[in-house]
């Protein structure tokens, strides 16, 4: 059976006004020529030289039942540079093990270095005008 890779993410940029425009969106086009956006390119995490995007890890922390909403980020870290830190508002109150369990989640459905190894539980996500997560607030606690 072939392997079927999916098409690689990068940035996209527009073309105006004869030059091309980085957008600071990343994104990949798929092979029937759709165009999927990933999330912006300022908000990817680089750990142990390995680039990670936020949403696909956000996804995936989201198929726990107890999830109500997540937000990830890259915090410093001594040894990789950043490390994967997610922000977690549970639909219920959480049962001891619950980080380790949506660690265990990402890592079974993600490449081993994208799974948050910081976990912080909290009440609500701070949020833009626009109802968007402001990961910008979150950088700043931490």
């Amino acid at each position: 059976m072939p392997i079927t890779r999916a098409p690689p993410i990068g940035e996209i940029k527009v073309w105006r006004h004869d030059a091309w425009f980085p957008t600071k969106d990343r994104g990949q086009v798929d092979a029937d020529g759709y165009f999927w956006h990933a999330g912006r390119a300022d908000d990817v995490i680089i750990s142990a030289g390995w680039t990670i995007g936020p949403a696909e890890v956000e996804d995936v922390i989201m198929q726990h039942p107890n999830v109500a909403e997540a937000a990830v980020i890259g915090v410093p870290d001594p040894t990789r540079g950043q490390v994967v830190k997610a922000f977690i508002v549970l639909k219920h109150t959480g049962s001891p093990g619950l980080a380790e369990e949506i660690q265990t989640l990402v890592r079974t459905r993600l490449s081993q270095h994208e799974y948050p190894r910081q976990i912080e539980f909290v009440a609500e996500l701070p949020k833009t005008p626009a109802g968007k997560v402001n990961r910008k607030i979150l950088r700043d606690r931490t």
